[in-house]
């Protein structure tokens, strides 16, 4: 006799999307309809297993008193209860779909609640998950409702003939893994629990179900159209535009329209015989025109972002104030557009991008990139069986966003290779919603999408696309293009950003593009500060390949988004200073200048010696003007480097912006800085242990520099090695040069330094030396001149390649250490990090730190902090002048030790500052997933000289 055990969770398994639940339907936040939030406290139970459990639990009168209490939406693993999981697309199970493993953590939750004494009696009652991962089985007061698959998507029960006045009892049973999880393997921590609200609503007799906005704008007679499909019978009101018509009537009126840039909305109602619901209308057109995606008839350059939700403590579980956080951090570093990787956001993420103005491609809770491991066979997008639960996926997703005007493209997922589902899923959402366009990154051909969208294309590609020389199907040569995540924000970087934009705006058919991505994904942690994969004991992890966004765990922005901000700023601003000239151009696709004031001020060796407002016209999309600038101050002195600064502000507060803050800036040199010089009038004098030469003093021995005044120097010497960026190092299956690896290959990180022979003559030091690394012929040829006029200290290093150099070097410049160093001054590039290809945003000025501001805190520690075009540094009593500018930096631990950590928390201060004074740095790119840095950004070993000039600060 044989028979089966496992019929009662056979559903974890099933490849279909569920059963019991509502069709799916659009959101809307509120209503007069009662409602009942059962966010809170729960009960939660877990169990190694899906059917290690009776649901003996889901009876009234079970007691659960000494189950666990977490918080919902919350996911259990980040409340003490299991581990968290981080693979970027390697499936931590055995693929074998639709089978998971026996092993699979399973939550019980139970919550036991009242309903409100106002609580209506006549009507039903529907009770809703926003989201739960990976897949739910429901109960109410001891019935089943169903079952549900779809992690970050609606689902909706009809419960009111369930529901009584007090005790009800509601248990939902959670399991990790279902069938369900071969769909969601995006690149993201696993994270199972109910991490979104549970809410119940009222359904009064007559109520709304659903309903479709459409609201849209002709650009030629500037009217707006509004028809609104509802279920049930009402009427439509929209005072503000003198509207009430029934719905399902259309009705055509003037209107201002909506668009990122100017998020026009109006208020209205949609009033049926049983509910009033609130409506916020955007009226805009989207086509694809031309070979273009316009709206409203323009083209649009998509100045985006990739965002997952994340918080560093609750995970996937955000609240509405951190989500108006990030659109706010958006919107003031210009960013104008949000990729919803990879997955929907949580409803009310877009109400915000509705009311702050942001372009959304809302894509599809769908991802099976696991399966390209093996060439995508068994792949379910391509499975029959499949298709209904990737069909349920896009409708959940359509007819819940559907009336967001930000929301102008539906993503049908990412990275999930091709087939017949996904052609499904998009001609259902062509038939369903004709007035939005779809996309797919994966479509390569384009069979079922409205735009060629591609991830990473190096710049050389980019522009060959741009001038429609790529190749493809007919069809894709006709479509415009965007980089749907294009520069890897992971560590320090991304680096080529500015080169990108020069594209987009060079080619009608460069739309723009989406950085990857927002937030670095790091778990706070009691001892490592932030966690990433690995460092829970998973046996399979990406290490800190989660941390790759523009701002840190904590959303403070980083050098990345400050960079993206000057590179994408909607006004352009430059001009030939000396003449007093500069040319304003206004890069918005639909506002004019009107909402900006700019202002001009004057610098003499960074300082502002004089400010005052510049009157700029209200530029139209597209225009340029030449505005004069007002006489230069005519008391500047002579031989002082100067510039102008024209600044573009926000002229009055806005919805997520104050006055004055900054929108664009430019600079204009004037005059150029002298180059520093010391007369070598000093003569070097030596005794049996010490050479003295103006102010410094040197071992008789070796040559090397003591002190100088009373300032102690150490360990000064050439120095060519950094701690290798996440993008020095590149990602596991880049083909293309790993510099990171091959500076370690050739020992770059251990360049042994060999003194060939000290000399004094009249008016120098001369210090000769060869820099190499072990086991290998090549090395740096080095000589360090030392001369003085009594009081002053000019180095001049001079650099000579020797061998056969393959591989560019990390850094080239000198290292030295200070004993004691806090307050830092300079004038140069500032007031963040810059390196060669990512100081666009680096402002000439004249700045001030502590060495422990100067520090990037990078999640995994590598290389950062550098200020780029420095003149003069001082710190720790000694100012250095250079020539010519230079990168500085400065640390309390070494670069072998920043090298070696692995969390900030391995960093531990010393007694010593090592600071370093670079005559060059390679470049950054985004070779953690994507190009490395161009050419023109390499620092090759070649023969160089660059000088520095110490004296003591007094």
């Amino acid at each position: 006799m044989s028979f089966r055990t496992t019929t009662a969770i056979d559903y974890v398994e099933d490849v279909a999307p569920g059963s019991g639940a509502l069709p799916p339907r659009a959101w809307y936040a509120s209503s007069d309809a009662a409602s009942l939030s059962l966010n809170g406290t729960w009960r939660l139970r877990l169990s190694p297993t899906a059917d290690a459990e009776d649901d003996s639990f889901t009876e009234p009168g079970y007691d659960a008193g000494a189950w666990a209490e977490v918080a919902v939406p919350g996911h259990w693993v980040l409340q003490g209860h299991g581990s968290p999981i981080y693979t970027n697309h390697l499936y931590p199970f055995p693929v074998d779909p639709p089978h998971v493993p026996t092993e699979n953590p399973t939550g019980d939750h139970l919550r036991v609640f009242d309903l409100p004494d106002d609580w209506p009696s006549d009507g039903d009652a529907t009770l809703r998950f926003d989201g739960v991962e990976s897949c739910a089985r429901v109960w109410l007061n001891g019935t089943e409702l169903g079952q549900f698959k779809g992690s970050r998507l609606p689902h909706e029960f009809a419960v009111g003939h369930l529901l009584k006045p007090a005790g009800n009892v509601l248990a939902v049973r959670v399991h990790q893994w279902s069938a369900g999880s071969y769909l969601e393997d995006q690149d993201q921590w696993w994270l199972p629990g109910i991490f979104r609200d549970v809410t119940l609503l009222h359904r009064p007799a007559g109520s709304v179900r659903d309903f479709f906005v459409h609201a849209s704008y002709d650009h030629v007679t500037g009217e707006g159209t509004l028809r609104v499909d509802s279920d049930v019978e009402g009427r439509v009101t929209v005072p503000a535009l003198d509207i009430d018509v029934a719905t399902g009537e259309s009705v055509t009126v003037t209107v201002e329209p909506w668009t990122a840039e100017t998020p026009r909305l109006y208020d209205g109602h949609l009033v049926t015989e049983g509910e009033r619901v609130p409506l916020r209308i955007g009226f805009r057109t989207v086509v694809l025109e031309d070979g273009l995606i316009k709206v409203n008839g323009k083209a649009i350059l998509f100045k985006g972002v990739n965002r997952h939700e994340w918080h560093p403590e609750k995970g996937r579980a955000l609240d509405l104030e951190t989500m108006r956080e990030d659109v706010l951090l958006m919107k003031r570093h210009n960013l104008n557009a949000v990729r919803t990787s990879h997955y929907p956001p949580h409803p009310a993420f877009l109400d915000l991008c509705d009311e702050y103005g942001l372009w959304v491609i809302d894509e599809c809770d769908l991802e099976t990139h696991g399966f390209v491991e093996q060439s995508w066979r068994d792949n379910p997008v391509d499975d029959d069986r499949w298709t209904p639960a990737l069909l349920d996926r896009a409708a959940r997703m359509v007819e819940r966003d559907k009336n967001h005007p930000s929301v102008v493209f539906w993503s049908l997922g990412n990275e999930a290779g091709t087939g017949r589902g996904l052609t499904a899923m998009a001609e259902w959402i062509h038939g369903r919603d004709p007035d939005r366009l779809v996309h797919y990154e994966g479509d390569i051909n384009c069979r079922d999408t409205d735009v060629y969208s591609r991830m990473y294309a190096f710049h050389d590609e980019v522009e060959k696309i741009g001038r429609k020389l790529d190749g493809g199907t007919h069809k894709r040569r006709e479509l415009p293009f965007i980089q749907c995540e294009y520069g890897h924000a992971m560590g320090n970087g991304p680096g080529g950003l500015a080169d990108y934009q020069r594209l987009y705006e060079a080619y009608d058919r460069l739309q723009g593009g989406f950085i990857w991505e927002w937030i670095d994904h790091g778990i706070r942690h009691p001892e490592l500060g932030y966690a990433y994969g690995g460092d829970f004991g998973e046996e399979l992890h990406d290490g800190n390949f989660v941390c790759d966004g523009l701002i840190f765990p904590d959303r403070t922005p980083s050098p990345g988004l400050v960079e993206y901000k000057k590179v994408i700023e909607p006004v352009g601003i430059e001009g030939d200073g000396a003449d007093g000239t500069v040319r304003v151009t206004n890069k918005y696709d639909f506002a004019d200048l009107s909402a900006l004031a700019f202002e001009w001020s004057y610098q003499v060796d960074g300082e502002t010696v004089e400010a005052g407002a510049l009157s700029v016209p209200a530029l139209s999309p597209g225009e340029s003007a030449e505005v004069k600038l007002p006489e230069p101050p005519a008391d500047t002195r002579g031989g002082s480097e100067t510039q102008w600064t024209v600044r573009a502000l926000l002229a009055s507060d806005t919805a997520w912006g104050p006055k004055d803050h900054e929108i664009a800036w430019g600079e204009l040199p004037v005059s150029a800085r002298p180059s520093p010089t010391v007369a070598a009038t000093d003569r070097p004098t030596a005794s049996e242990k010490l050479i003295h030469l103006g102010p410094a003093a040197f071992d008789a021995r070796t040559g090397a520099l003591k002190t100088i005044g009373g300032v102690d120097v150490s360990a000064l010497r050439l120095d060519v090695w950094r701690a290798p960026t996440d993008n020095d190092d590149g990602a596991e299956w880049q083909t293309d040069t790993r510099y990171g690896m091959l500076w370690r290959k050739y020992g770059l990180h251990r360049m042994q330094h060999r003194l060939d022979a000290v000399e004094l003559d009249d008016d120098a030091l001369t210090v000769r030396a060869r820099v190499a690394p072990a086991a290998w012929e090549v090395g740096l040829s080095t000589v360090y001149r030392w001369t003085s006029d009594g009081t002053r200290l000019r180095l001049t290093v001079s650099v000579a390649p020797e061998g056969d150099w393959t591989v560019p070097l990390p850094r080239l410049g000198i290292r030295f250490g200070l004993a004691q160093a806090d307050r830092v001054k300079w004038f140069g590039g500032g007031p963040g990090e810059a390196y060669p290809d990512t100081k666009s945003a680096s402002m000439l000025g004249s700045w001030h730190s502590t060495v422990d501001e100067l520090q990037t805190p990078y999640v995994r520690p590598q290389e950062n902090g550098a200020r780029a075009d420095v003149r003069w540094v001082e710190i720790g009593g000694l100012r250095v002048e250079g020539d010519p500018e230079f990168w500085f930096t400065a640390r309390r631990w070494t670069t072998e030790q920043l090298d070696a950590a692995r969390h900030r928390t391995d960093l531990t201060p010393g007694d010593t500052v090592w600071v370093n004074l670079d005559h060059g740095q390679h470049g950054i790119g985004s070779q953690s997933c994507g190009p490395g840095p161009l050419p023109q950004y390499f620092l090759r070993a070649e023969p160089a000289e660059f000088s520095f000039v110490f004296s003591e600060v007094r």
